[in-house]
């Protein structure tokens, strides 16, 4: 792809993604076009229709999402990481779930973009899971997809009460922690 295509194509999953946030996976294209700033062929040359978009939009936010994991490894001890990350996790599935519904709805399971989303959050979870877990910090017996559970099923549970999301983000996290028994390697 040329540099101004890839540019426009980056413009308009960016768009999206805070349209389809914003008013839901039905955002007229029109919108996201006018957001991003080129014409509605140029989202339609990238993009043929919605389906293709929004399956864009899923993966880019997901490899986000994978990647903040990696950065927070850098940055702070692992158990600051892990409970970042489970943070940052509840909330883009507060945010995104109706896009992710709407995708999974009309998506095989076992097409390339959704192998590759599963494979990169799974990879995310597992690099902040195991980071803390060797420090001592978190249970030995939690393992990635626990973790991946854990962040759904508290912002589903919050999704039309997110001021609920800390307390039962912080009672999971007490039930996460490794007893002093259990940091011993």
């Amino acid at each position: 792809m040329r540099a101004d295509a890839r540019r426009n194509y980056e413009r308009i999953v960016s768009a999206a993604q805070e349209a389809f946030a914003e008013l839901g996976p039905d955002a007229p294209l029109e919108e996201i076009a006018r957001r991003t700033g080129v014409g509605i062929g140029t989202l339609y040359r990238h993009f043929p229709n919605r389906e293709v978009l929004i399956e864009a939009v899923y993966r880019s936010s997901i490899e986000q999402l994978s990647q903040r994991a990696h950065e927070l490894l850098e940055k702070h001890t692992p158990e600051e990481a892990f409970t970042i990350w489970l943070r940052e996790q509840v909330e883009w599935v507060m945010a995104n779930r109706s896009l992710a519904t709407t995708l999974k709805a009309g998506m095989d399971h076992n097409t390339p973009t959704f192998m590759l989303c599963r494979t990169a959050i799974t990879g995310a979870a597992s690099a902040v899971l195991q980071a803390a877990q060797d420090a001592g910090a978190i249970r030995r017996d939690i393992e990635p997809r626990d973790v991946l559970r854990f962040g759904h099923g508290i912002g589903v549970a919050c999704e039309t009460t997110p001021e609920a999301a800390e307390r039962l983000l912080a009672v999971t996290l007490d039930g996460l922690r490794a007893a002093p028994t259990d940091a011993q390697p």
